[in-house]
């Protein structure tokens, strides 16, 4: 093989394949559909041509008939009247006529087998067309359905393959590692020393305040003698259960450094 037929294989491979990718089958079939169309009003005009000729040539069989009829009577006349001469003028005519008319009624018979063929011919183009058109919308609808399965098909492949997958797995594994983080700096913070102290120092605030409210009371004489025992006894209570507090306080802090020497 020449170098030039190979150089002219490869470029038709090549535009072909370019073809191929650029040419959309919907807008193909489309246009296909509009040239059907569009040879249509031709067709019709052949055939009405055809049918004309026909015609004409029917009206001519009829005016040839009508002559032939006149002349034969015109013949008749002259040779009742002596008139060989005329008689035979008209003879010749009548010939010449009745050669017209057989001719005439052969062409005309043509014709007519022709426009029945023709119509023939437009009907059944007529009907293949529509033939044609309903397959080509079906294959239109065809492609459109495969155009949007081939998009659901890529959607779908980049939730199953693709990188925005990849990175829900990435951010959802952050996002639970900071809230992992978080809860355990809340756990540690409500279990440390220093919550545990202002745990105690709240609750012997309350307790000052309760003696520092029943001294008021004593003062201003609305607590009886009993009252006032129960009220030493309340605030012995409270300074025993201060003790106990800070005893509690005493031990944590012992343990927390106990735990800090051992981890060192």
């Amino acid at each position: 093989m020449g170098l030039w037929q190979r150089l002219k294989r490869v470029f038709r491979a090549g535009t072909g394949a370019a073809l191929d990718k650029i040419e959309n089958p919907e807008l193909v079939l489309q246009q296909t559909i509009r040239d059907m169309r569009d040879r249509v009003p031709e067709l019709n005009n052949s055939v009405a041509q055809v049918m004309a000729t026909e015609r004409l040539l029917l009206k001519q069989k009829e005016n040839l008939e009508t002559q032939k009829v006149d002349l034969d009577s015109k013949i008749r006349a002259s040779v009742k009247m002596g008139r060989d001469d005329i008689a035979t003028a008209y003879i010749g005519q009548l010939q010449q006529v009745t050669q017209d008319l057989d001719r005439t009624e052969v062409q005309a018979e043509h014709a007519g087998i022709a426009s029945k063929q023709a119509l023939k011919a437009r009907d059944n183009y007529v009907l293949n067309m529509k033939k044609r058109s309903a397959e080509a919308m079906q294959l239109i609808s065809a492609s459109k359905q495969a155009k949007l399965q081939e998009q659901l098909a890529q959607t779908m492949e980049t939730f199953n393959i693709g990188d925005d997958a990849s990175t829900f797995q990435e951010m959802r594994e952050k996002i639970d590692r900071r809230v992992a983080a978080a809860e355990a700096k809340l756990q540690l913070g409500a279990t440390s020393v220093d919550s545990q102290m202002q745990d105690i120092e709240r609750e012997a605030m309350d307790i000052q305040l309760q003696d520092k409210l029943l001294e008021y009371k004593q003062s201003m004489g609305m607590l009886g003698s009993g009252s006032a025992g129960a009220s030493s006894k309340q605030i012995g209570a409270g300074q025993n259960s201060e003790g106990k507090d800070t005893d509690v306080l005493d031990s944590v802090i012992e343990t927390e450094a106990n735990d800090v020497n051992r981890s060192n």
